[in-house]
């Protein structure tokens, strides 16, 4: 979200009062309204579901005119189109004009607009609205023309929300069902169970001083009635109380947390946000609850690792992006990635018995352009008039986002191995943690964990029914070790990758693993090459696998596939396990290198290459992490 930085006291924040009246407790947190008002169909199932499931890729987090800051920014790109685009059809953006069809259609969307002013402000420069009259309308109407205007209406917005002192008119009960239920009557248009998912989502966007604490919440198949937002409450301790209150009443409900890498160290820190004090045993339990799945990369950088925190790590430095939104002030790196949260999470479980970051993986856009922007030779910006030209990407000034433009990343995309692709089967997956991410690309990942898998068992026809019954998929928990005699003295596992026929050949897939120094409680990793393309050999001193290569031609932004391989797969056994140590393991898999999409705007506009940023990636793709723990530290925990 674009952010002005907002200065304001600590003790404020922690002690301002949420103002709700009287009408809005009961409309949000009351069971009992909000079983009677929830609307929308089940999604329903169309052929034979997969026993052994399917891939479905999408979006998990977008914004469109119904975020108060995409608006304020020149986008009207409507939820109709935002679903249009995502199936597969071509739709022109409002903010430069270009016609733009996906070359590989999603299978779900999730339009994840801001609770805060939830669809409001388009209709406050319609002068048949009665609140066009009012002062802020008044500046966004002459925001058309005057850019003093629209600095002014954008600074009240952002201090209301950091204050959580909205502005009174435009948060009203019945103006958040209204604009609610029309975004729930959109979806339901638009969903087609077996084909095309719509998913019903929001985002509560909780921030102090610029630090990123924001959710996206999702629903199964029935909505709420309205969505929580920052307004009622900054505390991560609120909404859980908000979604357990609909799992009441019969409402799904999860939350995931996105940005780690921008909030400035609170994300996945051992401390409560903003009440301070250490996470104990409660709030470890609900946050486990509540929160099955984390985003690793989106347009505002990604969530895995820092070059900082794994320095042995070759491949830790990608789409770093180092300054909280619209401030030029870094964030700080511990606490803030995915990793390391991994881990410590298993720290804080064996103390307290719950793990509040036990949590699957996903990926997405977090774009505030109206479209679904992961690919990443098609990409026209993601922050509505800020980013809208070439010209505007290419700068080096910083820009809106806190920095130069150029370090904005193309989207994320998220994977599901679901049975069926309709709303309760993408939700399920989600929920269970089968789920990958990917820097963009559509990279086809199997990860399973288990004692006795024969070395040939990715080239099995029964490969994925084997695996699913002698051990378990990617985000869960690695089952007994067997006591039959035929079990492997070390946890095994099977990886399969195939590439995105629309992107480069793979590179290698890797495993990462962690755990805790049994002395200090550090963080402790390695990454693992256990297989790749193209008979290289492994350093004789180093261990460390040679590069791939790379094929991209700068000028021309072009590449060939003339290295990697389209297929890998492997079955790997831990060299290094401990038995009497808690572990997590996750698999990467890396593409040949590619051009950034800063590489084809320079190309295809004769600009020059940013200096900022490297001008090829190698795209990626993240599985959900298998824990590995001790029987005897179960039984203790228990």
């Amino acid at each position: 979200m674009l952010y002005l930085m907002i200065h304001i006291k600590r003790r404020q924040i922690m002690n301002n009062t949420i103002k709700l009246s009287t009408v809005l407790v009961s409309l949000l947190l009351s069971t009992a309204a909000l079983n009677a008002a929830s609307v929308g169909e089940p999604g329903r199932a169309e052929g034979k579901a997969n026993p052994l499931k399917n891939v479905y890729f999408g979006e998990q987090h977008m914004h469109t005119q119904n975020s108060f800051d995409a608006f304020t920014i020149g986008v009207t790109q409507t939820w109709e189109q935002a679903y249009r685009f995502g199936r597969g059809e071509e739709v022109t953006l409002n903010t430069n004009g270009v016609k733009m069809k996906r070359r590989t259609p999603y299978d779900f969307v999730a339009i994840t607009d801001h609770a805060e002013y939830y669809g409001v402000l388009k209709d406050l420069v319609n002068e048949k609205n009665p609140l066009s009259k009012t002062p802020i309308a008044q500046q966004l109407m002459k925001a058309r023309t005057d850019a003093s205007a629209a600095k002014a209406a954008v600074t009240t917005l952002i201090l209301s929300m950091g204050n959580r002192d909205p502005i009174k008119e435009y948060v009203t009960p019945e103006l958040r069902v209204k604009y609610w239920n029309k975004f729930i009557a959109t979806a339901d248009k638009f969903n087609d169970p077996g084909k095309f998912t719509a998913l019903y989502a929001f985002e509560w966007t909780s921030n102090w001083k610029s630090v990123n604490m924001h959710r996206n919440v999702f629903f199964r198949d029935k909505p709420p009635l309205a969505p929580f937002s920052a307004f009622d409450s900054a505390q991560p301790e609120d909404l859980w109380t908000y979604l357990e209150n609909q799992r009441t009443v019969g409402v799904d409900t999860f939350a995931i947390p996105h940005n780690g890498n921008l909030s400035d160290g609170w994300m996945y820190s051992p401390y409560k946000y903003l009440k301070g004090g250490k996470i104990d045993k409660e709030y470890a339990r609900r946050q486990n609850l509540n929160e099955p799945l984390t985003e690793i990369h989106q347009t505002k950088g990604n969530s895995e690792a820092h070059p900082w925190l794994s320095p042995n790590d070759e491949f830790a430095a990608f789409e770093v992006f180092p300054n909280l939104i619209n401030t030029g002030t870094p964030s700080a790196i511990k606490y803030g990635f995915i990793r390391q949260a991994l881990v410590d999470g298993m720290t804080i479980e064996t103390k307290l018995g719950y793990n509040p970051y036990k949590m699957g993986i996903v990926a997405g856009a977090d774009c505030h352009s109206g479209y679904q922007n992961n690919e990443e030779f098609d990409f026209h910006g993601s922050h509505g008039k800020t980013d809208d030209t070439p010209e505007k990407r290419l700068n080096p000034a910083p820009a809106a986002v806190g920095t130069s433009n150029a370090l904005v990343s193309s989207a994320g995309t998220t994977a599901v191995w679901a049975t069926e692709n309709t709303r309760a089967g993408i939700f399920d997956a989600m929920q269970s943690k089968e789920t990958y991410g990917t820097t963009g690309t559509l990279i086809r990942l199997r990860f399973f964990g288990g004692w006795d898998y024969p070395s040939d068992l990715v080239k099995d026809k029964e490969f994925v029914k084997k695996a699913y019954a002698d051990g378990v998929p990617m985000g869960q928990d690695l089952p007994k070790k067997p006591s039959n005699g035929k079990a492997s003295k070390a946890p095994t596992f099977a990886i399969w990758a195939m590439k995105d026929p629309e992107s480069g050949n793979l590179d290698r897939i890797q495993i990462v693993k962690g755990w805790a120094n049994p002395s200090t409680g550090f963080p402790m990793e390695k990454v693992y090459d256990v297989a790749w393309s193209d008979n290289r050999k492994p350093d004789a001193k180093t261990g460390k696998l040679p590069p791939v290569g790379n094929t991209v031609d700068t000028k021309k932004a072009t590449y060939t596939n003339d290295i990697g391989d389209t297929q890998l797969s492997v079955v790997w056994t831990d060299p290094d396990f401990d038995p009497k140590m808690k572990a997590v393991y996750y698999a990467r898999v890396l593409e040949i290198p590619t051009p950034r999409w800063s590489t084809y705007d320079s190309a295809r506009n004769n600009l020059p290459l940013s200096k900022d940023v490297p001008s090829s990636i190698q795209e990626r793709a993240y599985s959900s992490a298998i824990w590995y723990t001790p029987e005897a530290m179960k039984t203790a925990q228990k």
